[in-house]
């Protein structure tokens, strides 16, 4: 495979990313997020939860979207596997810690493709009418 020349320099932006990450892990927080991602993740039961519930969700999902109702039990279901993972304090750090990343992806995102529909360095302003501006968009 060829290796063609580009007219950016990807170890300035792959530099420049390692300082972003650098400020993003000296936050004040970000250390707390840290530990409960890492406490979830070495609690193989919790996961096992955590994907039981997604595919359950998923799959009542497909079922309404093809126009068929769900039963009593399969919503007592749902909702009992998802009040079990809810009751354990490590399961709602995870969520806590996972939208924490979530909005911090999100913003960096945001930075980015507005760097990219505008060709330049976005400044506020170029936020203010962006539905992204107030957090009710779901951006």
């Amino acid at each position: 495979m060829s290796q063609t020349s580009s007219p950016i320099n990807f170890d300035v932006i792959e530099s420049k990313t390692r300082e972003l990450c650098q400020i993003i892990v000296e936050q004040a927080g970000f250390q707390t997020v840290f530990e409960k991602l890492s406490a979830f993740m070495a609690d193989e039961g919790l996961q096992f939860q955590y994907q039981s519930i997604n595919d359950l969700g998923g799959l009542l999902q497909q079922k309404q979207n093809a126009g068929l109702d769900l039963t009593e039990e399969e919503i007592t279901q749902f909702e009992k596997l998802r009040n079990g993972f809810l009751s354990n304090p490590l399961s709602r750090g995870f969520l806590e810690a996972q939208d924490e990343v979530q909005r911090i992806q999100s913003a960096i995102h945001r930075q980015l493709s507005k760097t990219f529909d505008l060709g330049r360095v976005p400044t506020e302003e170029d936020f203010q009418n962006d539905c992204c501006s107030s957090s009710g968009c779901g951006c």
